[in-house]
């Protein structure tokens, strides 16, 4: 299962005199990703290493770190604590002592992998967009069994003769759900699914 942040957060620990800040924050989209490194790059730091990753589109860059020894650690930090739509920067002040190839690799990883399983985060759950109505006789009963089965209504609406909803569910409730509305229903309900999204984009 992949999660996404929570929120903004940071960690911070000093690495053979060299300080280095760790901050991450969710993202949607590449240009939220860039507007936060901008945001919160250090410009009189020593190095604003920094990787995001939005499902299968990523990006990372070393600034003038030797390259492979920031950049992508940070990235496979994301990745390794199941991590989507996550930007991760760590801001390093060089304290004198040079770490070598392994040691800015454990350095820069750790301390993105050390914020992302401290930071708050909750799982992205794919879900199900249905579409169904029924008569008004059915509609006290249908309503009542939507948390049943983890469904959250989006939109309600009241006709002549029935209710028609739209409804998120988990694509593992989705079965079970249309079983039991046709049998609630007695067969007469209206149900069909619509659009896949998941529980960070509702």
């Amino acid at each position: 299962m992949l999660y996404q942040l929570d929120g903004f957060y940071q960690y911070e620990e000093d690495i053979k005199k060299s300080r280095f800040l760790a901050l991450a924050a969710p993202i949607q989209t590449a240009e939220e990703a860039m507007g936060f490194l901008q945001t919160h790059s250090v410009p009189d730091a020593t190095h604003n290493c920094w990787a995001y990753k939005i499902g299968e589109e990523y990006r990372f860059n070393d600034d003038g770190e030797p390259g492979g020894t920031a950049g992508r650690p940070i990235l496979q930090a994301i990745e390794g604590q199941d991590c989507d739509r996550a930007v991760v920067l760590v801001i390093r002040w060089f304290g004198g002592v040079k770490l070598g190839t392994g040691g800015l690799i454990r350095a820069y990883g750790g301390a993105a992998a050390s914020c992302l399983r401290l930071a708050p985060k909750s799982p992205i759950v794919a879900l199900q967009m249905l579409q169904c109505s029924c008569e008004y006789s059915d509609s006290d009963l249908i309503r009542s069994r939507f948390t049943q089965f983890q469904g959250q209504v989006l939109n309600e609406v009241f006709g002549a003769t029935g209710v028609e909803w739209v409804v998120a569910l988990p694509l593992d409730q989705v079965e079970p759900f249309a079983e039991q509305f046709s049998n609630w229903t007695r067969g007469q309900g209206f149900l069909s699914k619509l659009e896949q999204t998941d529980s960070q984009s509702l």
